[in-house]
């Protein structure tokens, strides 16, 4: 089962970019968080606010890097089943942040959108949101 969940993620990241590159990059362009309150319930999506950040994704080292003004790097201890609706094509990912919490990652393709990428960060008490694209390095 792990192994079809492999070949899902990389039939997906092969469309991102060459079939042989190992590591994928993004460049960011907005995101917005949402919070739970003190009750446990969450609260509204923020604002979306414009950014231009690196997000890395290394398979051969089975990290995600986004270079944030601090770095922040989440470990994959597990690539996730795709999901496919009509809507969208969900790529998650198990992950452990770089203090050793468990965090979701899960790149997003809305399908009624243009085929619109979004990165979800989502832990116990926050999930935060980039709008990402491909990253096309100028030679």
């Amino acid at each position: 089962m792990k192994k079809i969940a492999l070949f899902s993620v990389f039939l997906f990241l092969l469309t991102l970019g060459s079939g042989h590159a190992q590591t994928y990059k993004f460049i960011t362009t907005g995101f917005s968080v949402m919070e739970k309150n003190s009750d446990g319930k969450w609260g509204n999506w923020s604002d979306l606010q414009e950014t231009k950040l690196i997000i890395s994704l290394d398979t051969n080292k089975n990290r995600f890097l986004i270079y944030s003004q601090e770095i922040q790097w989440y470990d994959i201890l597990d690539y996730e089943k795709e999901e496919v609706t009509e809507d969208n094509i969900v790529n998650p990912f198990s992950c452990k942040d770089e203090d050793g919490y468990a965090v979701t990652l899960s790149i997003i393709t809305r399908k009624n959108q243009s085929n619109r990428k979004q990165l979800y960060i989502t832990r116990h008490n926050y999930v935060l949101v980039y709008n990402i694209e491909n990253y096309v390095e100028k030679k």
